[in-house]
């Protein structure tokens, strides 16, 4: 069976104002996050901004973020570096299986 558009996180199916009422947030907010290059949703044909379900998450993230004081600018450079963050972490797991296995050819 095939799988739906609603199973996959980074289809972008939610409309500002789906997201706006979802979150309880202004549609004016969602499109700062966008003009700000904090939260970058996709574009309908008709030029309409289409959300992830991913982007939700991370809009809400972010919703928390500005509660606790960050500006838009401070938000987008914490959201650069955890992602640098976990590309790192993802190197590293992957050094240390390399150096796992070579030490069990060693051995």
């Amino acid at each position: 069976m095939p799988s739906l558009p609603l199973d996959d996180a980074n289809m972008p199916l939610f409309t500002v104002g789906q997201v706006a009422e979802m979150l309880e947030v202004q549609q004016a907010f969602l499109r700062r996050l966008d003009e700000f290059h904090v939260v970058r949703p996709s574009r309908s044909a008709g030029g309409q901004r289409r959300y992830t379900r991913n982007e939700i998450v991370v809009v809400r993230y972010v919703t928390e973020l500005v509660e606790d004081g960050l500006t838009l600018a401070a938000i987008r450079r914490v959201l650069q570096l955890e992602t640098r963050v976990r590309e790192l972490e993802a190197e590293r797991d992957v050094l240390r299986a390399e150096i796992a296995r070579l030490r069990s050819a060693r051995d």
